[in-house]
């Protein structure tokens, strides 16, 4: 069963209802920062309805936030590290509450952890709750996300860009452009907790 904690809040009582720490392993997304171009929110929106509340775990510098608000969601901006945007310090991993009204998990994880956030948030979230993930396409691969997700907590959708997405390291598109762009392929992961039917994909046409 899922809880909730009121959507809006001072940043004191925000640390209390996520559970941040003072001692979270910020080495974890120090050097596993990717800032993702905004038009993959705005891919996603042509396949399907994002919902109107959505909590961003792993905001960096608002990239995603900032998007999603310009198109009229409330969005709850949390990260481990600090990066001068939403509310820094608060260990996704470690939290036991969703923001009040919510049932929407939105982010580009930290792709080392990337099945540990999936099934933390599906932990998380209440019967029909969506954890909306934005992966690289060989998430598909793997026995252990086999055995620990997809077999049991498949994706009711992969929605699957047709051309490429840039996720810029420390945020620097410039560099990454310079240098000739992206050479990943990336996919939106839709769970829906409860769906255990056939995951359905469909492609972004973002060419």
């Amino acid at each position: 069963m899922s809880k909730n904690k009121d959507w809006i809040g001072n940043k004191k009582s925000t640390y209390i209802i996520l559970g941040a720490s003072n001692h979270t392993d910020k080495e974890r997304q120090t050097e596993d920062y990717y800032a993702t171009d905004p038009i993959a929110i705005d891919g996603l929106k042509t396949v399907w309805n994002i919902p109107q509340n959505v909590w961003e775990v792993s905001c960096g510098e608002g990239h995603l936030s900032e998007r999603l608000k310009e198109l009229g969601h409330t969005v709850y901006s949390t990260d481990l590290v600090d990066r001068g945007y939403g509310i820094g310090n608060v260990d996704f991993l470690k939290t036991t509450e969703l923001p009040k009204d919510c049932t929407c998990i939105l982010t580009n994880p930290p792709y080392k952890y990337a099945l540990e956030f999936v099934n933390h948030s599906l932990d998380l979230l209440p019967e029909g709750g969506y954890c909306v993930m934005f992966l690289k396409t060989t998430f598909l691969e793997g026995k252990k996300r086999y055995n620990n997700l997809f077999s049991i907590n498949p994706p009711k959708y992969m929605f699957q860009f047709v051309s490429r997405v840039l996720c810029a390291k420390n945020g620097d598109f410039e560099t990454m452009i310079a240098g000739g762009g992206s050479a990943v392929s990336y996919a939106w992961f839709v769970f829906q907790k409860g769906y255990k039917g056939d995951t359905v994909i469909k492609w972004i046409n973002n060419s």
